[in-house]
């Protein structure tokens, strides 16, 4: 049984801002999975097993160089990086993933990114590093003079939804996410990247697995990555989403790798496929 100190669930609850991933729904119907919860995750003894791994609160990672802007983490406080959670949750290729926020507040402005990382083995014994093992599979920014947070991410009660390639590679995947906000990257360092990582088994026939167009985390991104330093208070029209292109596009179905030659146009934060690149 799991159990928690009252006197410590009292001080959890008045933590406040910011925010974190509290809860992630894989397919339909429905397989419902709570995120980590930092304000009282600690303190149950037995640790109660999640997918998602160890995040030391619901603040930022500002420091690109760290190894806390892979997974979220806390160097200055000997828990850099990511540590391995002790659950696996299953979803098809295909499927949907939908990703509930704690409540986001309206001023932190920026874009949403999804990254996946497919692990060599045991994903509940490995920890990707430095290797550039990660490929983006969605992302949305500034669309139509909306933000993707917070905008659209508020007016969809905080939850944000991609799918999972259908021609993707079974085999065990971190699934990493984020939100960048910037209302403050005006200058480096100043964005504020508020990743996680989740724990998948995904199931499927497809044989689609990037092998180009691979980043790391430190590494993807740095103070002259287009993106990162940004004033959002301009009035601008288009924000230039930081990292590399999507590795696949949806064009029906299954859906379609792309190779290191192909480019993503039409900056309205939706980036559609252009052919002929």
């Amino acid at each position: 049984m799991f159990s928690l100190p009252l006197t410590l669930l009292a001080a959890a609850t008045s933590v406040l801002a910011h925010g974190y991933v509290q809860e992630i729904k894989f397919g339909s119907p429905a397989a419902t999975f709570s995120g980590y919860l930092p304000n009282s995750d600690p303190y149950y003894s037995p640790p109660i097993p999640r997918i998602v791994r160890k995040i030391p609160g619901n603040g930022p990672v500002t420091d690109l160089s760290l190894t806390d802007v892979q997974c979220n983490g806390y160097t200055d406080g000997d828990a850099p990086g990511s540590t391995p959670a002790s659950l696996v949750a299953t979803v098809a290729a295909g499927s949907s993933v939908s990703f509930n926020w704690t409540t986001w507040p309206d001023s932190h402005v920026g874009p949403l990114i999804t990254y996946m990382a497919k692990a060599p083995s045991d994903i509940t014994k490995w920890s990707p590093g430095t290797s550039a093992v990660w490929f983006k599979v969605a992302e949305q920014g500034l669309v139509n003079g909306k933000w993707a947070a917070s905008e659209l991410l508020l007016a969809n009660k905080g939850i944000y939804t991609f799918t999972i390639p259908a021609s993707l590679k079974a085999g065990q995947y971190l699934i990493r996410h984020e939100i960048i906000a910037l209302h403050a990257a005006y200058t480096y360092p100043g964005a504020q990247v508020y990743p996680m990582c989740a724990q998948v088994s995904v199931t499927g026939s497809g044989s689609g697995l990037p092998t180009t167009g691979l980043v790391a985390f430190p590494g993807a991104y740095t103070a002259s990555t287009p993106g990162i330093v940004y004033d959002a208070y301009r009035g601008n029209t288009t924000y230039p989403i930081p990292g590399v292109s999507c590795a696949f596009v949806h064009l029906g179905s299954p859906d379609f790798l792309l190779n290191s030659s192909r480019r993503f146009g039409k900056d309205d934060g939706s980036r559609m496929l252009q052919y002929g690149g």
